[in-house]
């Protein structure tokens, strides 16, 4: 059985943790200083504490702590050339959190549904092993990235769920403003995209192929497109995900000179 600390036990932290436990074949050691956050993921954890000495009896650490207190609680660590620490903290150097242990790094920038197994991770091919990797599938999908594209990485999956949430609530209102109640329609919106993403994921056609199977010649679809594709929807959703890629590369600087 694998040991896992986690420390930082918030909405990542806690979502990753939850996603580990649902395999039930971990020691998982849940670490953080609030007890509220504790208490969040007590029933799913092994054990929970406010001290991070307790990540010295893990095998694998996971960081998932806010990058503004990555260095203070990394100071505190004291972690051994054959443990693992898996760094989730956004716009954190994977070499910034390497030069303050003497664990294998590995930075990889999960997302909440790691909670359900549905993950989109990217993860950095430095310091990435087996024993990661196996950790990774159990949570969802991952993609291997050099450490340069991890700015990107955590723009596309990292902030991507709430520019999905985004939309998904677009559509809900669209069903609402069409007669349906806000359940039924948030029903069919979260589901609809749900089941469009899961067939990206599984079918060989490319997306614009599968717009195309959709969109019967004179049909309701091919009318919706139309509207889509005259508007600069998918403009600004690329802005967005130009505008977290700053932010990211504006977090990674503060730790240049560290």
């Amino acid at each position: 059985m694998t040991r896992v600390s986690v420390i930082g036990c918030g909405n990542m932290g806690g979502a990753f943790l939850k996603g580990l436990a649902r395999s039930g074949a971990h020691h998982l050691t849940a670490i953080d200083l609030d007890p509220e956050a504790l208490e969040a993921v007590a029933e799913h954890a092994t054990e929970t504490t406010d001290d991070t000495a307790a990540a010295k009896e893990s095998d694998v650490v996971v960081l998932a702590v806010k990058p503004s207190v990555a260095g203070a609680v990394l100071d505190d660590l004291d972690l051994s050339a054959d443990q693992t620490l898996i760094t989730l903290a956004a716009g954190v150097p994977r070499d910034f959190v390497a030069g303050q242990t003497d664990a294998a790094v590995v930075r990889i920038m999960p997302n909440l549904a790691a909670e359900t197994g549905n993950m989109a991770a990217a993860a950095t091919n430095e310091g990435l092993t087996d024993e990661v990797r196996a950790l990774l599938d159990e949570v969802g999908e991952f993609v291997e990235v050099d450490e340069e594209l991890m700015d990107v990485s955590t723009a596309v999956n990292g902030s991507g769920p709430a520019f999905a949430f985004y939309l998904i609530d677009a559509m809900k209102q669209g069903g609402v403003d069409g007669g349906l109640d806000p359940e039924q329609a948030e029903t069919l919106a979260a589901q609809t995209f749900k089941g469009a993403a899961e067939t990206v994921l599984r079918d060989d056609r490319s997306v614009d192929e599968l717009i195309d199977a959709v969109c019967s010649p004179n049909g309701t679809t091919i009318e919706g497109m139309e509207v889509l594709w005259d508007s600069d929807a998918d403009e600004a959703v690329v802005e967005a995900v130009s505008a977290a890629e700053r932010r990211s590369k504006e977090l990674a600087e503060a730790f240049e000179d560290e």
